[in-house]
């Protein structure tokens, strides 16, 4: 396990000076949506011989000689599509080191999800790649790019199901998975976050992406601090009821995992704090040690393999506008395309209804010519929020704000979903701000 945990923990002057430099880093470039299937969904790899075998290989990638070590199951079969999981290493650390397992070996390959596959079949492809300096600094996006090209790479020539794609990280390694969330969000289907910070930069987080994230409260590196905003800005995303879910009390030298309600079928968000270790990806409950026995792999395996591809994958994620959905209930802004149809939550489906474009004049569109509008240019606590033909009047211009609500330009009231209700059919109207749960929104 030295290899693995030890000289990071010497690295703590280091990695504070990436917090600093890199937390500005350039953001990776847009995402290209995938769209999903429910049975598996293969690539152009399947049927033939593969091209690729266990080992180290090299790719060009935006003008860059990079690496990758890839893990091929035994008795490979080419008609059969496999699942896809990527392990990114820490700062100093090496493709290698997570490929090997480091002191621990074999039992901690891939922060011991490799041993997990085996032994659940060998339904597991393995990619550990290798950062530029050891780390994940992503400048540009590159090395979000770097991962786009390893999987046309490894899809090209391998059998891989692409609803199946998965990331798991640690420290650095840890905030290149959090891109891959925030980025590529349609492209995998699940990521787990171990000890991780906003170091590699988040292009998008709008969208929703199953997540596990893992932190100890003793990190001396990255505070846990750093892992709950990463955490919260999925349950933002995936639509799921804001908490404070519960931590270990300080020197209980045990850990909680706490999956979040409300989220948005198949977006989970899972929350595990541990005391005992620190900065580190393996802790075991009783002790300040670590070792391949952790509870973490037990639990990141559970978190990835409940997205088998026997269960239907969510629909993807509505083209040509966004949705409006409310944190407190989870469900979407729903209108008619008939004027005075009073707006209304819905369960989330990528349907017109649903999508809304905000203009540059703070309108907010569907159907391309129906707007948002507070009934009879109302600013009183009560007025209905309709929807109505575009006429550029100050009732239909809105102020999408940071602080998750949307107010009227004219009233200055909020949206909110009347009684603070959370079922489909509860109407929205307009009322005095006031911080409520059912007066926040997200747009995706």
């Amino acid at each position: 396990m030295s290899t693995r945990c030890r000289p990071l923990l010497g690295l703590v002057a280091t990695v504070a000076t990436l917090v600093l430099a890199v937390a500005g880093a350039a953001q990776a470039a847009a995402a290209t949506p995938r769209t999903t299937a429910a049975a598996p969904a293969a690539t152009a790899g399947c049927g033939k011989a593969p091209t690729l075998a266990s080992g180290t290989h090299s790719i060009q990638s935006s003008g860059q000689n990079r690496s990758y070590i890839l893990r091929v199951p035994a008795n490979y079969d080419n008609n059969h599509p496999y699942r896809l999981v990527f392990g990114f290493h820490w700062v100093g650390g090496t493709a290698n080191d997570v490929d090997s397992g480091g002191t621990d070996g074999y039992n901690w390959s891939y922060y011991g999800l490799r041993r997990l596959a085996d032994a659940a079949g060998n339904g597991t492809i393995f990619v550990a790649p290798q950062g530029n300096n050891n780390g994940w600094a992503n400048p540009g996006g590159q090395d979000v790019t770097f991962v786009d090209d390893m999987i046309k790479q490894l899809e090209g020539g391998l059998c891989v199901d692409t609803t199946q794609l998965f990331s798991a990280g640690f420290s650095y390694g840890g905030a290149m998975t959090y891109a891959l969330a925030c980025a590529r969000a349609t492209v995998f289907r699940a990521v787990a976050v171990y000890s991780g910070a906003n170091l590699s930069g988040c292009n998008g987080g709008t969208q929703p992406i199953a997540y596990m994230g893992l932190h100890g409260l003793r990190d001396n590196v990255l505070p846990i601090s750093n892992g709950r905003a990463l955490r919260d800005t999925f349950v933002r995303a995936n639509g799921c009821t804001p908490q404070n879910p519960p931590e270990p009390a300080q020197g209980s030298l045990t850990h909680i995992v706490t999956a979040y309600s409300g989220c948005k079928a198949g977006y989970p968000v899972v929350w595990a704090a541990f005391d005992g270790a620190g900065h580190d990806p393996g802790p075991i409950d009783g002790c300040t040690c670590d070792g391949w026995h952790t509870w973490t792999s037990g639990e990141v395996w559970k978190f990835f393999t409940q997205f088998d591809s026997s269960q239907p994958p969510p629909p993807p994620p509505p083209t040509g506008g966004k949705q409006i959905v409310g944190t407190q209930s989870g469900r979407c802004l729903d209108d008619s395309s008939t004027n005075g149809t009073q707006a209304q939550l819905a369960d989330c489906a990528n349907q017109d209804s649903q999508l809304w474009t905000v203009t540059s004049s703070g309108q907010l569109t569907a159907y391309g010519n129906k707007c948002l509008d507070a009934s009879g240019r109302g600013t009183a606590n009560g007025t209905q929020v309709i929807v109505w033909d575009c006429n550029g009047q100050a009732n239909q211009q809105w102020t999408v704000n940071a602080n998750g609500t949307i107010t009227g330009a004219q009233s200055g009231l909020c949206l909110d979903a009347t009684g603070q209700g959370t079922t489909a059919g509860t109407k929205i109207e307009l009322w005095s701000c006031n911080g409520q749960a059912n007066q926040q929104w997200t747009l995706r």
